[in-house]
């Protein structure tokens, strides 16, 4: 056999509808519930719920008088659940004479001798397994039940006379409910608890209630109409507002501002799809800004490689091992710019593993520090290093190096006009971790510092404070970021110590 599944065209016809048509439909669904809830309980199953009701207060009454049946007050016990709950009550003795008796109901069928036969009542009741209902009409036609009377399974004894089963159907035209039970005292006594109750027709009642709700429902429908409508617009407009605003900045358009008001959750998306839109617009700046830096890096070594190269193949005298060393440098400058590029992808997006080897950190640092001395001194570039004891630490030497080296680098192109740079090497404890020494190395230039507002952004990638190009000694301008990941990845710190016009210390740590 085949099941039946809701078509994707369906399904996807359902996920295009708008949100305030889906919000209109699901209010107005809800209120279609609401209605059908009110027709149920308020005209379908009211008589069902009229009789249960009355039929519990009955068996409550009962229950109560047989708890107190041995009381010494129980006359005026049952007097008073008489008057209160408005039913005829009698206990009868088993041959059917009265021992307590309370009469409130004007025309109780118990109290008269006419329709109600005291003496044979307790044998019924005992055959009926010490429980019976009896339904009256006015004419006095009755109806037996063993079972409760409101259950769709009533039984009837089919050894009972006819009288005393009339079909179901007249149920509804009873309206006097009697209840007998069999109850024992201390005494051992059976005695039989007679109570009877008025059913008021509810027929009436039903009419007046369906004739009320033609008019509710007319005024729910439209009501519900109108509420889901406005409902529906107010919350669906400052998503609609932000919707476009989305489509806008997916074009590229990083201006647009996104407005979202109404309620809570709108406002906060706003204000982060504003932040995310600053942002990408600081990114695409940024990237035009590397790619005019990159072409620049790239156009200078590559102009001075094939100059110097046409000039040796069409000028024999230029031939010389000078001219091919300078293509031979250049060279170098752009393999280490291509790498740096390599590197700073590989670092931000994981692909790039370290091999941790213990090493002694302070020759490491000591001889790329000569080695820079060596290249710069013609220059005029001095870099002094200052430490007291020599520390050994594992981590991967050659990453280290090239992160020291960027930020020799970055001394090197923004130091002041004494061409200065300092590198210190120091121990400390760390307050977070007693138990661990941290060697921390910092480089000091002279120049003119970073301004404060510039410190949060010096470390990502792609930013720079000087906004003019200029041609770095050596490196691509992403040395700060490469030395970022680098100390990331190592679990390092890192920070930089700048005033304007003071010069700036770049620092980071390393556990030892």
């Amino acid at each position: 056999m085949k099941k039946n599944k809701t078509s994707p065209h369906k399904k996807n016809k359902f996920k295009q509808i708008s949100i305030k048509w889906k919000i209109f439909l699901f209010l107005l669904g809800f209120c279609g519930v609401l209605l059908i809830l009110l027709w149920l309980f308020q005209v379908v199953f009211l008589n069902s719920f009229y009789k249960s009701i009355k039929i519990n207060e009955i068996k409550t009454t009962a229950h109560a008088i047989e708890k107190s049946i041995n009381d010494e007050n129980i006359e005026t016990i049952i007097s008073t659940l008489s008057e209160n709950s408005e039913i005829c009550i009698e206990v009868l003795s088993s041959s059917g004479d009265v021992v307590y008796s309370s009469h409130v109901l004007k025309g109780c069928l118990i109290h008269s001798k006419a329709y109600f036969d005291q003496k044979t009542l307790p044998a019924d009741v005992t055959q009926n397994d010490g429980e019976m209902y009896q339904y009256y009409n006015h004419e006095g036609d009755s109806q037996v039940s063993q079972q409760d009377p409101v259950s769709d399974t009533t039984t009837q004894d089919s050894n009972q006379p006819d009288q005393n089963k009339p079909p179901v159907e007249k149920e509804r035209d009873k309206d006097t409910l009697i209840y007998s039970k069999t109850i024992t005292d201390q005494n051992g006594n059976e005695l039989t608890l007679v109570l009877n109750s008025l059913i008021s027709p509810v027929n009436a009642t039903v009419n007046t209630l369906r004739v009320q709700l033609y008019y509710i429902t007319a005024f729910m429908i439209l009501f519900s109409v109108i509420l889901a409508l406005i409902i529906a617009k107010w919350i669906s407009r400052p998503i609609e507002a932000v919707n476009n605003s989305a489509k806008m900045l997916a074009t590229g358009d990083y201006s647009t501002r996104f407005k979202g008001t109404g309620y809570k959750e709108i406002s906060e998306l706003s204000d982060t799809l504003n932040y995310t839109a600053r942002e990408l617009s600081k990114v695409e700046l940024l990237r035009q800004e590397l790619i005019a830096n990159i072409s620049h890096d790239l156009r200078t070594p590559l102009t001075l490689i094939s100059g110097y190269a046409e000039a040796m193949r069409d000028l024999p005298d230029e031939n010389n091992a000078e001219n091919a060393q300078i293509i031979v440098d250049e060279t170098k400058r752009l393999t280490t710019l291509v790498n740096d590029v390599m590197d700073i992808s590989k670092l931000q997006t994981g692909n790039i593993t370290i091999n941790p080897q213990t090493y002694n950190l302070t020759a490491s640092l000591g001889a790329s520090i000569n080695r820079m001395n060596k290249l710069m001194e013609i220059d005029g570039y001095q870099i002094d290093f200052i430490t007291n004891q020599e520390i050994t630490l594992s981590a991967d030497e050659t990453r280290i190096s090239q992160a020291f080296y960027n930020l020799l680098t970055n001394a090197i192109n923004y130091t002041g006009a004494d061409k200065k740079i300092a590198v210190t090497q120091s121990t400390f404890k760390n307050p977070d971790d007693a138990l661990a020494e941290w060697v921390k190395i910092e480089v000091a230039d002279t120049g003119e510092g970073i301004a404060e507002e510039d410190l949060p952004y010096i470390w990502e990638r792609y930013y720079k404070v000087d906004k003019t190009h200029k041609r770095a000694v050596t490196g691509t301008g992403l040395g700060l970021s490469i030395v970022k990941s680098i100390l990331d990845i190592h679990g390092g710190n890192y920070g930089v110590n700048s005033k304007v016009n003071e010069g700036s210390v770049f620092w980071f740590t390393l556990k030892i």
